[in-house]
């Protein structure tokens, strides 16, 4: 099974890589999509992108995707624009479905703004998340929920991987996260994450 890696911001194909050697050692083969947040606009990146998704349906077999965080926001919205006629399920891992309210808080720091570019000025506004695209193919979101609560925490009490929340997560329209007791950063990482993606994969193919 085909499968498509997308990086989250701040991260670079890398960050994708022991996903991807652990996908290939069980049978399928990856392509993983670089950006720079900082070099290239919001839309840069997507057309970028829906051309990718074009080659992977042009190849003629059902595939996946896979987009961790900011990713997960652009699979979404090149699959939309693109139409794909053989993706068979698109997986989203911590990916901010709702608006992360640490994303409102840094876009106002400059640092943050250099470096997300307007892919963070995207993350940090209401407009954007309310003309999102709901996927319609099937998707799973994965959420990890090792991040600190309590009176430290800016989520206070609520389940949270470090940088978002799990109910930022949530598709209104899909079925709840599916939770692991992991750190945003790391997530793509964790051996039941990845178990869970190949079971998809598995069925997918």
């Amino acid at each position: 099974m085909h499968t498509l890696l997308v990086h989250g911001l701040g991260r670079t194909p890398l960050s994708m890589a022991y996903l991807g050697w652990r996908l290939r050692t069980a049978g399928h083969d990856t392509d993983s999509f670089g950006y720079l947040p900082w070099a290239s606009s919001y839309d840069t990146i997507r057309q970028r992108l829906i051309a990718r998704i074009a080659d992977a349906d042009a190849a003629g077999a059902a595939w996946v995707a896979v987009g961790h965080s900011l990713g997960g926001l652009l699979l979404r919205d090149a699959i939309a624009a693109a139409a794909p006629s053989r993706l068979a399920h698109l997986i989203m891992l911590a990916t901010p479905n709702q608006l992360p309210r640490l994303a409102t808080r840094a876009v106002k720091v400059p640092p943050f703004r250099w470096v997300a570019g307007e892919c963070g000025l995207r993350l940090a506004s209401p407009e954007y998340f309310r003309t999102l695209p709901t996927p319609t193919v099937p998707h799973t979101v994965s959420a990890g929920t090792r991040g600190i609560t309590g009176r430290w925490s800016p989520f206070g009490e609520e389940p949270n991987d470090g940088i978002v929340a799990l109910r930022e997560t949530v598709l209104d329209t899909s079925p709840p996260p599916e939770t692991f007791p992991v750190a945003h950063t790391f997530i793509m990482n964790n051996a039941a994450v990845q178990r869970t993606i190949l079971e998809i994969l598995e069925r997918a193919s």
